[in-house]
Protein backbone atom coordinates (compact mmCIF):
# COMPACT_ATOMS: atom_id res chain seq x y z
CA UNK A 1 0.00 0.00 0.00
CA UNK A 2 1.56 3.32 -0.77
CA UNK A 3 1.00 6.82 0.78
CA UNK A 4 -0.62 9.67 -1.87
CA UNK A 5 1.49 12.47 -2.34
CA UNK A 6 -1.22 14.18 -0.64
CA UNK A 7 -0.51 12.34 2.74
CA UNK A 8 3.35 12.06 2.07
CA UNK A 9 3.53 15.97 2.12
CA UNK A 10 1.08 16.52 5.34
CA UNK A 11 3.37 13.75 7.44
CA UNK A 12 6.68 15.57 6.43
CA UNK A 13 5.06 18.91 7.22
CA UNK A 14 3.88 17.61 10.44
CA UNK A 15 7.19 15.84 11.07
CA UNK A 16 9.16 18.60 10.28
CA UNK A 17 7.32 21.70 11.75
CA UNK A 18 5.57 23.19 8.73
CA UNK A 19 2.37 22.71 10.24
CA UNK A 20 0.01 20.66 12.16
CA UNK A 21 -1.87 17.89 10.32
CA UNK A 22 -5.00 16.25 11.89
CA UNK A 23 -6.29 13.30 10.50
CA UNK A 24 -9.78 12.34 9.84
CA UNK A 25 -11.59 10.62 12.78
CA UNK A 26 -13.46 8.49 10.16
CA UNK A 27 -11.45 6.70 7.35
CA UNK A 28 -13.44 5.60 4.35
CA UNK A 29 -12.58 2.64 2.06
CA UNK A 30 -13.21 2.56 -1.46
CA UNK A 31 -12.83 0.17 -4.42
CA UNK A 32 -10.90 1.00 -7.64
CA UNK A 33 -11.27 -0.45 -11.47
CA UNK A 34 -8.39 0.92 -12.22
CA UNK A 35 -4.97 1.77 -11.06
CA UNK A 36 -4.61 5.14 -8.55
CA UNK A 37 -1.72 7.12 -9.52
CA UNK A 38 0.49 8.77 -6.83
CA UNK A 39 -1.36 12.36 -7.10
CA UNK A 40 -4.60 10.39 -6.21
CA UNK A 41 -6.20 10.99 -8.99
CA UNK A 42 -7.21 7.68 -11.56
CA UNK A 43 -9.52 6.00 -8.93
CA UNK A 44 -12.46 5.05 -10.39
CA UNK A 45 -15.12 3.67 -7.62
CA UNK A 46 -18.35 2.06 -8.99
CA UNK A 47 -21.67 3.66 -9.53
CA UNK A 48 -23.84 4.33 -6.34
CA UNK A 49 -26.89 3.41 -8.65
CA UNK A 50 -25.44 -0.12 -8.12
CA UNK A 51 -25.46 0.21 -4.26
CA UNK A 52 -21.98 0.62 -3.89
CA UNK A 53 -20.31 3.25 -1.07
CA UNK A 54 -16.77 3.65 0.79
CA UNK A 55 -17.22 2.39 4.40
CA UNK A 56 -16.51 4.39 7.13
CA UNK A 57 -14.16 3.34 9.24
CA UNK A 58 -13.51 4.99 13.00
CA UNK A 59 -9.88 6.10 13.35
CA UNK A 60 -8.30 4.41 16.78
CA UNK A 61 -7.02 1.21 17.52
CA UNK A 62 -9.92 -0.48 18.04
CA UNK A 63 -10.29 -1.02 14.30
CA UNK A 64 -6.68 -0.50 13.26
CA UNK A 65 -3.60 -2.32 14.67
CA UNK A 66 -0.41 -0.43 16.28
CA UNK A 67 2.16 0.42 13.88
CA UNK A 68 5.04 -2.31 14.61
CA UNK A 69 8.73 -0.67 15.29
CA UNK A 70 10.63 -2.20 12.74
CA UNK A 71 11.42 -2.05 9.20
CA UNK A 72 9.34 -1.66 7.15
CA UNK A 73 6.72 -0.24 10.02
CA UNK A 74 3.17 -1.91 9.44
CA UNK A 75 -0.17 -1.89 10.74
CA UNK A 76 -3.13 -3.21 9.81
CA UNK A 77 -6.87 -3.21 10.32
CA UNK A 78 -8.14 -5.09 13.48
CA UNK A 79 -12.06 -5.20 12.15
CA UNK A 80 -13.67 -6.51 9.18
CA UNK A 81 -14.55 -3.80 6.92
CA UNK A 82 -18.13 -5.17 5.32
CA UNK A 83 -19.49 -2.71 1.99
CA UNK A 84 -23.14 -3.00 1.74
CA UNK A 85 -24.61 -5.84 -0.74
CA UNK A 86 -23.96 -4.95 -4.50
CA UNK A 87 -27.41 -4.11 -6.12
CA UNK A 88 -25.91 -4.02 -9.15
CA UNK A 89 -22.63 -4.79 -11.02
CA UNK A 90 -19.82 -2.46 -9.98
CA UNK A 91 -17.34 -1.34 -12.40
CA UNK A 92 -16.71 -2.75 -15.74
CA UNK A 93 -14.55 -5.62 -15.02
CA UNK A 94 -12.49 -6.10 -11.83
CA UNK A 95 -12.06 -4.41 -8.79
CA UNK A 96 -8.16 -4.08 -8.64
CA UNK A 97 -7.30 -1.72 -6.81
CA UNK A 98 -8.44 -0.10 -2.66
CA UNK A 99 -7.99 2.77 -1.52
CA UNK A 100 -8.44 4.84 1.73
CA UNK A 101 -9.90 8.54 1.87
CA UNK A 102 -10.49 11.17 4.40
CA UNK A 103 -14.30 11.75 3.10
CA UNK A 104 -17.42 9.32 2.31
CA UNK A 105 -17.39 11.61 -1.09
CA UNK A 106 -14.43 13.33 -2.58
CA UNK A 107 -12.12 14.22 -0.37
CA UNK A 108 -8.46 13.02 -0.74
CA UNK A 109 -7.14 9.81 -1.35
CA UNK A 110 -4.68 8.85 1.25
CA UNK A 111 -3.52 5.81 0.40
CA UNK A 112 -3.64 2.73 -1.91
CA UNK A 113 -3.10 -0.68 -2.69
CA UNK A 114 -3.22 -3.36 -4.86
CA UNK A 115 -5.87 -6.57 -4.19
CA UNK A 116 -4.26 -9.53 -3.83
CA UNK A 117 -6.90 -10.98 -6.42
CA UNK A 118 -8.97 -8.91 -8.56
CA UNK A 119 -12.26 -9.21 -8.74
CA UNK A 120 -16.07 -8.55 -10.30
CA UNK A 121 -18.27 -7.77 -7.94
CA UNK A 122 -21.67 -8.63 -9.60
CA UNK A 123 -25.63 -8.14 -8.26
CA UNK A 124 -25.93 -9.65 -4.58
CA UNK A 125 -22.22 -10.08 -3.92
CA UNK A 126 -20.83 -8.47 -0.42
CA UNK A 127 -17.45 -7.16 -0.65
CA UNK A 128 -15.14 -7.10 2.57
CA UNK A 129 -11.96 -7.22 3.98
CA UNK A 130 -11.15 -9.39 6.69
CA UNK A 131 -9.35 -8.57 10.16
CA UNK A 132 -5.57 -8.05 9.11
CA UNK A 133 -6.67 -7.88 5.15
CA UNK A 134 -5.72 -4.25 4.44
CA UNK A 135 -1.65 -3.50 5.80
CA UNK A 136 -0.25 -0.59 5.76
CA UNK A 137 3.63 -0.03 5.03
CA UNK A 138 5.54 2.44 5.52
CA UNK A 139 9.65 1.99 4.88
Amino acid sequence: MSFTNYLAGKVLDQLFGAQAYTASGTLYVGLSTTTPAENGTNFTEPATASGYYRVPVSNNKSNWSAATNADPSVLDNRTTITFDQASGNWGNGNLTYFGIFDNQEGGNLLAAGALTVPKPITTNDTASFASGAIEITLT
